[in-house]
């Protein structure tokens, strides 16, 4: 699995790490260090045997002397070498081997406009680096580093493959973030027709995999993004609570060990809290069963609704600034569900924001709106917050997204269904079948998230229902 991406995801983005320091060059020190033997896995990568050593001399200090490079199920990773302890330092990677957008060559950077992002000008270092081969003096990491076809970001996939997660909003999210790619390459060919010499050969395909490369492995900081040499071998797991942390006063990242390894045990870390919609499209990976996992939810008003304008106007007065779990358009709402509360504490419930939204739709009259509007006023401030005093309209405005999650359930499920019968022509394509599996990660993650929903919605209508024939 590849390293955090920097992208920012409408409706599911979360700081994917405490990166929060500037990445201040050093001077570098070149000196030889003896290279430290240790006990390998049987998961080894012996093509990689020279890489730690090659870079531990490029920094002039160690990095690590727990891990080693081997391989796993999601490609190259970090194993521990020796036995590990909870609190050990497992890596400190200098600032000084970490690439940033400064890295950007300086006849070039007087031509990149505000419109490209650092996501881009790292893609910018990375091509340059790889026009250059084996005389750039990244050759070993940039070597390294993912080839054609090894990406599995839903934007590398193709449209028949895109039809397996249509249901999910995922599938607008990946349109929006390949025409922003597009965009961004369309920014930047000026400069590939300036320096031919340098980019001579490189088109779109090229440019997205490096923006692919940047976008699923680079570490946020104050001062943008960069790429880490060897750390970035480092994979993902939700649980863990080992992050990559920075300090600036000794110029240096650095991973702490949450728990103890033995020798021959993958080492992970944690990216963030994501769901699969996130890790699929920043990363190309997913997380089965993942506690992260999260739906979005579009709720429009009806265009035939004779108070649709009203209903909007006061959705907009009294819904900014914008809310982290909604999104206000000019047609309506879009709400982010994760699982809902249950006996266990498990989940937050429906949003708030969410059921407020739903009140303010099954209104049925100027003089009810105008009321949620006066409370709103007299109470917090925040509209449709409490339970209607009518309690008809408060089981209605339930039953209304009851009926859409119920909706989503069957079409998801359809989905999942319908991911077993594929052309007949993919299904010994093994990069097929990885996707395959995303996508069925995905939306049975999806399903989860709204059955959830729909249980706390159905008990919710009853227990209204129930205190009515009491009062």
């Amino acid at each position: 699995m590849p390293c955090a991406s920097v992208r920012a995801v409408n409706f599911s983005y979360f700081p994917r790490s405490i990166l929060t320091l500037s990445h201040h060059l050093l001077l570098k020190i070149r000196y030889c260090i003896p290279p430290q033997r240790c006990k390998v896995s049987k998961c080894r990568d012996e093509d990689c045997d020279d890489f730690l050593p090659w870079l531990e001399n490029k920094a002039g200090v160690r990095i690590s002397s727990l891990l080693a490079i081997g391989n796993s199920d999601y490609g190259r990773s970090l194993f521990a070498c020796k036995s590990i302890q909870a609190g050990d330092s497992l890596l400190k990677v200098p600032f000084v081997l970490q690439i940033s957008p400064d890295n950007v060559l300086p006849d070039i950077k007087p031509f990149l406009t505000d419109s490209v992002g650092a996501v881009a000008k790292l893609a910018l270092v990375i091509l340059v680096e790889q026009k250059k081969g084996q005389k750039s003096e990244w050759a070993p990491y940039i070597s390294r580093l993912p080839q054609h076809g090894e990406l599995h970001s839903t934007i590398f996939w193709s449209e028949n493959e895109l039809k397996m997660i249509q249901q999910s909003s995922l599938y607008q999210e990946t349109i929006d973030q390949k025409a922003q790619i597009k965009k961004e390459f369309l920014a930047i060919k000026p400069v590939f027709d300036r320096f031919p010499d340098i980019f001579e050969g490189v088109n779109f395909e090229n440019f997205k995999h490096a923006y692919g490369l940047v976008a699923s492995r680079a570490w946020e900081s104050m001062k943008g993004q960069s790429l880490i040499p060897f750390a970035d071998f480092l994979n993902h797991n939700g649980t863990s609570q080992s992050v990559l942390v920075s300090d600036e006063y000794r110029q240096l990242s650095e991973v702490i060990a949450d728990r103890d390894y033995v020798p021959g045990e993958e080492v992970f870390i944690r990216y963030g809290r994501f769901p699969n919609s996130v890790l699929v499209l920043d990363f190309g990976f997913t997380v089965p069963n993942n506690m992260y996992d999260q739906v979005c939810i579009q709720v429009d008003i009806p265009y035939d609704d004779h108070l649709r304008a009203m209903k909007l106007d006061l959705l907009q007065k009294n819904c900014l600034p914008k809310l982290k779990d909604a999104y206000f358009s000019s047609s309506g709402g879009s709400f982010i569900m994760k699982e809902v509360r249950s006996a266990r504490g498990k989940g937050k419930g429906i949003p708030q924001s969410l059921r407020a939204f739903a009140r303010v739709l099954c209104s049925s009259s100027p003089q009810e709106l105008n009321d949620l509007a006066l409370e709103a006023v007299q109470q917090d401030g925040r509209l449709a917050r409490r339970p209607l005093i009518n309690r008809s309209l408060e089981i209605q405005a339930h039953e209304i997204l009851l009926s859409q999650i119920d909706k989503l359930i069957a079409n998801n499920n359809m989905s999942i269904e319908n991911l077993q019968a594929v052309d007949a022509e993919f299904t010994n394509c093994r990069r097929f079948s990885i996707r395959r599996q995303m996508a069925q990660d995905l939306l049975t993650g999806e399903v989860r998230v709204l059955r959830s929903a729909s249980a706390w919605l159905t008990n919710y209508c009853q227990l209204v229902r129930s205190n009515r024939k009491q009062l």
